[in-house]
């Protein structure tokens, strides 16, 4: 929830489900991320049903949620918060069409950003090439990670199309209490146990771009980011 006024102060019907099955999905012993698990446990992890990843509809609503959540952040910066957003459709997609969609909204989201006169984020880079990339929104660092259906990892397959915004800030708090390495080998530990390996495509912020990581689709080095900030 967030303590500003909004503007599109509305609810799309699908979202109490959304809410009831991505708890479950984080809340089951087998889900790897302690992280996701902490803001569930605390009441932090905020959820928004919308209707179709492939569709601009809602990226008003869910780009005044990402500022409030920005916003709200700021005024608590204490860890463990996400912001989930569940789309209802489409429930088949390949790992291809995800992310084609998954970095369409990112695109419109930045271009909202930009248009309503946001800063960027100077900790982090707005060039998805550079090792210290990340998106901003509201001012705020965040990294996306993508689940759906037809996941080739299990770690990111859930029965919708959604897309979690982590705030950044967190880890580098994370880091700077020195507890970001254990909690990093505590979920890569648990995510081989659930796949039988590591995910290849995890790596540190700094050591190469994390653009690569945020739909779940394994790529390689020839892999072509398809998101250009708009701003200056």
């Amino acid at each position: 929830m967030t303590s500003t006024k909004l503007l599109f102060d509305w609810s799309d019907p699908t979202e109490p489900e959304a809410i009831e099955l991505l708890h479950q999905h984080i809340a089951d012993t087998m889900f790897p991320c302690v992280g996701a698990k902490a803001a569930l446990a605390k009441g932090t992890m905020s959820v928004l049903g919308a209707r179709d990843i492939e569709s601009g509809w809602d990226d008003m609503r869910i780009h005044e949620r990402l500022r409030c959540f920005a916003a709200d952040y700021r005024n608590d910066p204490s860890l463990f918060r996400s912001f989930a957003v569940v789309f209802s459709s489409p429930v088949r997609l390949s790992e291809e069409e995800f992310e084609r969609a998954l970095w369409q909204r990112i695109q419109s989201l930045s271009d909202k950003d930009v248009w309503l006169g946001q800063d960027w984020d100077q900790r982090v880079s707005p060039d998805p090439n550079d090792p210290h990339f990340s998106l901003s929104f509201g001012g705020e660092a965040f990294f996306v990670v993508g689940l759906h259906p037809g996941a080739s990892r299990p770690a990111r397959r859930f029965a919708r199309p959604t897309m979690v915004f982590n705030l950044h800030d967190q880890f580098e708090a994370l880091r700077a209490q020195g507890k970001y390495e254990t909690m990093r080998e505590k979920i890569m530990m648990r995510d081989e146990t659930l796949a039988g390996s590591r995910n290849p495509m995890l790596a540190r912020h700094g050591e190469i771009s994390e653009a690569r990581q945020y739909s779940g689709r394994a790529v390689n080095d020839t892999w072509a980011c398809p998101f250009r900030y708009a701003g200056k």
